[in-house]
């Protein structure tokens, strides 16, 4: 008579519960691994920006961002210190709105309606919970993109808060105390490192006159 699971040997019940796991995740259905596939691409995203937020920026980084806009956009680093410049002055709405509109393109076209209408809601339509700023418009003719979503739907409200973020906010942020903080800060190490080079450069000379001496 079978006394049940109880009598087998404790080996063999951990392999029983390893094989059930391995089948349980093979029967798992596509959209569910899909699932998990993305929810570990976005905290490797976000672990990304977390050690971005601790690094301090080189000062070539810096210099490069005083270049152009692009290259604070471009660079990790760069994005998360405007970011944050942003949030101080109540605006981060538009840096997000770009990013978001960054990675939606990068959907698949299957994703595309209803991410066009998330982004819609968050950051385009009126008194949406992050409204950017954009004339009546380019409000509308997002509307209507939206409607039949493709991933340029957002074109002309991503480049009219780009430009709105160079022409006004970027400007500011290279006059603001971080950026000039950050300067002054890889000037002074440059200035010492340029001392300390000197000073050695002058004890080798000295030793190489003892020595001939």
């Amino acid at each position: 008579m079978c006394k049940g699971l109880a009598t087998l040997p404790a080996t063999c019940l951990k392999s029983a519960k390893d094989i059930k796991h391995k089948i349980s995740f093979l029967l798992q259905k596509p959209e569910a691994q899909a699932v998990n596939q993305k929810q570990m691409k976005e905290k490797t995203t976000a672990a990304a920006a977390a050690a971005a937020a601790k690094r301090v920026p080189t000062a070539a980084e810096v210099e490069k961002w005083k270049e152009s806009f692009s290259h604070v956009l471009n660079s990790e680093t760069g994005r998360t210190v405007f970011t944050n410049f942003l949030r101080s002055e109540f605006s981060e709405e538009n840096i997000n709105f770009w990013v978001a509109c960054e990675d939606y393109k990068k959907n698949a076209t299957s994703e595309l309606p209803t991410k066009a209408k998330q982004i819609y809601k968050q950051y385009v339509e009126a008194d949406s919970p992050n409204e950017v700023n954009l004339d009546a418009a380019t409000r509308e003719e997002t509307r209507h993109n939206v409607e039949s979503a493709n991933p340029s739907c957002f074109a002309e409200a991503q480049k009219m808060i780009y430009v709105l973020m160079e022409k006004d906010s970027y400007r500011r942020f290279l006059k603001s105390k971080l950026i000039q903080d950050l300067s002054r800060t890889h000037a002074a190490a440059a200035q010492e490192k340029k001392k300390e080079k000197k000073n050695c450069d002058c004890a080798k000379n000295r030793r190489a006159l003892a020595g001939g001496a």
